[in-house]
């Protein structure tokens, strides 16, 4: 009877045992099944995207350049003189034959007065050695005065008539003379510093008057990789190849120009050749001596597919993108790029025209993460090397 008791304890505690061990297992099995409720759960990836389109892509290189005036002048005078009046403000746009400083020219004025009195007297002269000769070729015709005679008046007129180009040429040597005591400028541009003041002794030899630099047009020398030079013309460019200058951080444009030439040489040391563009600066944009980027446009690939250059990401294995499938999940794309236009990327191969890639957010994707559209980035319409560019 007692046997049978411990029997029926024995079996209870069992069971027990067995129960609390199910409610622990199911427990555990809830715990773990709500884990990865929410783990399923977890909220989707904010990420902005770009539709793949085909479009042109401008095929670009760059390089870094320093503006260069158009034209550069150091006024200097052609005689030596006092300076009796300077008609220019440092800093103004002036143009050619505009007056720029006067000098003393009283002495200049004297000596033309002087020539002019020599050619005077010598022309009155020739009048009546001329006269001379005519009465003396008519009396020798008749006999009445020797031929010796006549032939010494005739030399006489002959000589009288050198004498009097003699003097024009140095009443006009006079003129030109005095022309130098008004210096004007050569070219059109803006005045620099002043280098001499009003009352000051000034010579041919001396630093100069003003510096005159013309902006409008004006040149940029920059230069290019050995490597960037195919396609592009040998010498003076016969034509139009569009460029763009930039400022020194190479995101905000500053002028648009054409290419002049392509410089003879490669440097050897740099293995880089030497441009030169020419840019109409009709703003005042760029000045001489400043750095500037420039993007020159080789030529114009048409009809590409392309996606926005911070689409592409670069792994072990080469570039690939994160595409936005139909729900709302992203996979990992390997792809194949070409040519950089701008800001935007030819893609050779692994996409199609109309799929979306992810531009912003792709940090912490995995493959089949779920993503939020934040914002689907527009084509805005193309710049002047026919790009577009992507928010």
């Amino acid at each position: 009877m007692a046997f049978a008791r411990v029997s029926r304890w024995r079996a209870a505690l069992v069971a027990l045992i067995t129960a609390a061990a199910v409610a622990g297992a199911y427990a555990l099995l809830a715990q773990h099944s709500k884990a990865g409720a929410g783990r399923s759960q977890a909220p989707p990836t904010p990420v902005a995207v770009a539709t793949v389109v085909r479009r042109n892509v401008p095929v670009v290189v760059e390089g870094i350049g320093t503006t260069q005036a158009y034209n550069t002048v150091v006024v200097k005078p052609r005689i030596a003189g006092q300076i009796a009046d300077i008609d220019f403000i440092e800093g103004q746009q002036v143009r050619p034959g505009n007056v720029l400083v006067r000098l003393d020219s009283r002495l200049l004025d004297a000596q033309l007065q002087q020539s002019e009195a020599v050619r005077l007297s010598d022309r009155a002269k020739l009048d009546y050695a001329r006269q001379e000769l005519a009465r003396l070729e008519s009396e020798g015709a008749q006999g009445f005065v020797s031929r010796q005679l006549v032939d010494s008046q005739r030399s006489q007129v002959a000589v009288l008539k050198a004498t009097v180009v003699a003097d024009q040429a140095a009443v006009r040597n006079a003129k030109v003379q005095l022309s130098y005591a008004v210096i004007r400028a050569p070219i059109l541009g803006i005045t620099g510093i002043r280098m001499v003041d009003r009352g000051n002794m000034i010579a041919p030899s001396d630093a100069g008057i003003v510096v005159i630099t013309q902006i409008k047009p004006i040149a940029v020398v920059f230069t290019l990789p050995a490597s960037a030079l195919a396609g592009l013309p040998q010498g003076r460019s016969t034509r139009t190849i569009a460029v763009e200058a930039f400022d020194a951080q190479d995101r905000k444009p500053l002028a648009s120009g054409t290419l002049a030439l392509v410089d003879n040489r490669i440097d050897p040391a740099s293995n880089t050749a030497r441009l030169k563009a020419i840019f109409a600066n009709a703003g005042g944009t760029l000045r001489p001596g400043e750095f500037v980027n420039i993007h020159l446009r080789k030529s114009l690939l048409r009809g590409v597919l392309t996606v926005p250059n911070r689409a592409i990401q670069h792994g072990q294995a080469g570039p690939f993108v994160w595409l936005v499938r139909p729900n709302s999940t992203v996979e990992l794309r390997p792809v194949a790029v070409g040519t950089s236009g701008g800001s935007a990327m030819e893609v050779t191969h692994g996409l199609a025209a109309g799929e979306r890639v992810v531009i912003a957010g792709q940090y912490g994707l995995t493959a089949g993460a779920a993503v939020r559209v934040q914002a689907l980035a527009s084509a805005p319409s193309p710049s002047m090397t026919g790009d577009l560019d992507v928010p």
